[in-house]
């Protein structure tokens, strides 16, 4: 399911591509003669259902890979279809193994900014990444997989890496996920100042060069002056919200957030609510607001009191 996620970028194709997967190598089971590993055998059959599935298609995004930032205002508010965006996806989904140093990896390489720095590789050279990169697989082994060369591969890999380091985002040094005391404080901060829906606790808690980006909207926002110009404005209904811990894309800090209902007793869905603390506050905040899949995909209730 991982590798599947890394290639897709959203967890309904990569559960689409795990059961063709399974679906296909049910078929073609009689035809496997042990030349390679039962692993090697289902990474390839993997590889080429979530090639099949990108052919010809445009990749995922978050909004701040499409365009400019936009101003504060709902007229800049723009809909494009679901398979425009990447998609969270919950660390349950995720399966982890027994090494500590590669599951740190593991949940590094699942980070939003991650999987939309992959979005920009061609899809064989994204594979051969995460194979080798993620899955730690030799170059031969993915040479194999792949039906080239050693050489070929190595090259995919240097112009892989060329691109996630223009990006800022690398396999080699992934920031840590920020969960020591003083982030969590800050956390615990950013979460009453946003609930409370404060605007001086909440000045304090978002850093002057935020953004904030609402998929499936296009919009997005730079500055933390426009962040809260949106909270204040176009976006007050998320006064008075909840915000429910979830545990999505390798630990990073995330919630359900619940926003009073305007047709029923209760708060109702309204995102998941992804928050990337930097040193003094949160730098990144996205909604994902496609409540009515991903909330039942995290196991979230419709309502809560």
């Amino acid at each position: 399911m991982g590798y599947c996620y890394r290639m897709l970028a959203s967890p309904f194709e990569a559960e689409d591509a795990v059961q063709e997967t399974l679906l296909r190598a049910w078929r073609a089971q009689r035809g496997f003669e042990g030349r390679a590993s039962l692993r090697s055998w289902l990474y390839r059959i993997a590889t080429n259902v979530c090639l099949d599935m990108l052919n010809g298609r445009a990749r995922r995004a978050m909004p701040m890979d499409l365009g400019a930032a936009s101003a504060p205002e709902a007229a800049s508010l723009n809909t494009l279809p679901e398979a425009s965006w990447i998609a969270p996806i919950p660390d349950g989904a995720l399966a982890e193994g027994s090494d500590p140093a590669e599951t740190a990896l593991a949940r590094e390489t699942v980070r939003l900014a991650f999987i939309a720095a992959l979005q920009h590789l061609p899809p064989r050279q994204r594979s051969a990444l995460i194979l080798c990169e993620v899955l730690r697989w030799k170059a031969s082994e993915v040479a194999e997989l792949l039906d080239t060369s050693v050489a070929s591969i190595n090259s995919a890999l240097q112009r892989a890496r060329a691109t996630l380091d223009a990006s800022g985002v690398s396999t080699a040094d992934a920031p840590a996920r920020p969960d020591d005391a003083t982030q969590r404080e800050l956390l615990a901060r950013y979460v009453e100042a946003f609930e409370a829906y404060d605007l001086e606790r909440l000045t304090q808690v978002i850093r002057e060069d935020a953004l904030q980006s609402m998929p499936p909207y296009d919009l997005w926002l730079q500055g933390r002056d426009d962040v809260l110009a949106w909270f204040f404005g176009p976006g007050i209904g998320c006064a008075g919200s909840r915000l429910v811990p979830v545990s999505a894309n390798g630990g990073s800090f995330a919630f359900a957030q619940y926003k009073p209902s305007e047709t029923g007793p209760g708060p109702e869905p309204w995102s998941i609510h992804v928050v990337e603390l930097g040193e003094g506050g949160a730098t990144q905040l996205t909604f994902f607001l496609d409540t009515e899949r991903l909330f039942p995909l995290f196991g979230l209730p419709a309502r809560i009191d």
